[in-house]
């Protein structure tokens, strides 16, 4: 657990110090994933769906805003949908239009989220978006998640019906145009799935912040419960199409994903919570305090190897060596008679020392007389 808590902190670090070029990074990879998976199902304009077409708006769109990508996605979508049928392209017009306007009434700085949520439903991994949602947000955020959700299924509709819309007959296309007007305003799986996220992202983000212990994992768990439940109970009900190897395993990853949420965004220790209790003159104020899980990391120390020093030779003359030896004579009076020679000789190699030291020290401070010959 200290290891990957360690990690943990060398990855914060190393997101506060590059996380411009983090963050443009992921922008990139989002434009490419999406332009790329729009192209591949709907690629009925072959200039558009070509791969310097999707290259070169994923490039584009990560020196601009994230709003920018969203609006270059639903042109490329409408593109498509006008080399397939005219009246198409004008019915999804209207549809984002509208949609443009709950994003910016509720949302305006939140785009990534509409895309993340159309992203989620065409990878086939739907209940990962209500524990993100729900663990990192608030509840306004079921707005671009919903909007994600409709996205991804007029962009599903009009490619199970190409075929029909494709024909030239009138009545053909005016029958192709009402079923996917009625599909995209009552289409009963597409609403299930967005009851079903919608309902997640809620539970998520209720439980999550109650005061209980491990409130994130029981918010995940319960979260990820729920949107099975939905999904399962209305794909019967409805006689739908949902598959349920896609939602049961979508549910298991969103659990794994909001255990890794909670490692990175909330680690505390829940064993030393303090509950802590005390009032003024108008309220009584009851406090928990679950302390942080945190770790230094170890710093490395760099240890610097000079070059070789030659070693300087240092003369005594017959005076200092006299006064060393009267030193350790005198010192060596009181021990005993077996260990005199051997004390001696220990006083004289410390008071040398001492001697080499000082010299050394006055040397390096610039004590010495400028004036002195060399020996």
């Amino acid at each position: 657990m200290s290891t990957l808590l360690v990690w943990r902190e060398k990855l914060q670090k190393i997101y506060a110090s590059y996380s411009v070029y983090i963050l443009k990074g992921l922008q990139f990879l989002m434009g490419l994933l999406l332009f790329g998976l729009i192209n591949s199902n709907i690629g009925f304009m072959e200039t558009a769906s070509s791969v310097f077409c999707t290259g070169g708006l994923a490039v584009i769109c990560t020196f601009f805003p994230m709003v920018v990508m969203v609006v270059a996605a639903a042109a490329l979508v409408l593109v498509h949908f006008y080399a397939l049928s005219m009246p198409i392209a004008a019915v999804s017009l209207v549809i984002f239009v509208i949609m443009y306007i709950f994003y910016f009434r509720f949302t305006p700085k939140k785009a990534w989220l509409l895309l993340v949520a159309a992203l989620a439903f065409a990878l086939k991994i739907p209940f990962v978006i209500p524990v993100v949602f729900g663990l990192l947000g608030t509840p306004v955020w079921i707005v671009p998640a919903a909007c994600g959700i409709i996205s991804y299924y007029m962009v599903s509709f009009v490619k199970a019906s190409a075929a029909a819309l494709r024909s030239t007959d009138s009545d053909s296309v005016v029958n192709g145009l009402m079923s996917f007007t009625k599909q995209v305003i009552t289409g009963p799986e597409m609403w299930l799935m967005v009851m079903a996220v919608v309902i997640g992202i809620l539970v998520v983000n209720v439980i999550r912040t109650r005061a209980i212990d491990h409130a994130w994992k029981i918010a995940s768990a319960a979260g990820a419960v729920v949107c099975l439940i939905i999904a399962a109970a209305g794909n019967i009900l409805l006689d739908g199409g949902v598959s349920y190897v896609e939602i049961c395993l979508s549910s298991v990853l969103g659990v794994a994903l909001g255990i890794v949420l909670e490692f990175l965004f909330f680690s505390v220790d829940y064993s030393r919570t303090e509950n802590i209790q005390f009032e003024d003159d108008e309220y009584y104020y009851y406090v928990k305090a679950v302390p942080k899980i945190g770790v230094s990391v170890p710093e490395k120390k760099v240890k610097h190897i000079t070059e070789h020093q030659p070693q300087e030779t240092v003369v005594i003359d017959e005076k200092t060596q006299g006064v060393l030896a009267s030193r350790a004579a005198a010192q060596g009076k009181d021990s005993s008679s077996g260990s005199q020679a051997e004390t001696a000789a220990e006083d004289i190699d410390r008071n040398t020392d001492e001697i080499l030291l000082t010299r050394s020290l006055s040397r390096e401070l610039g004590l010495d007389q400028k004036g002195e010959k060399p020996r």
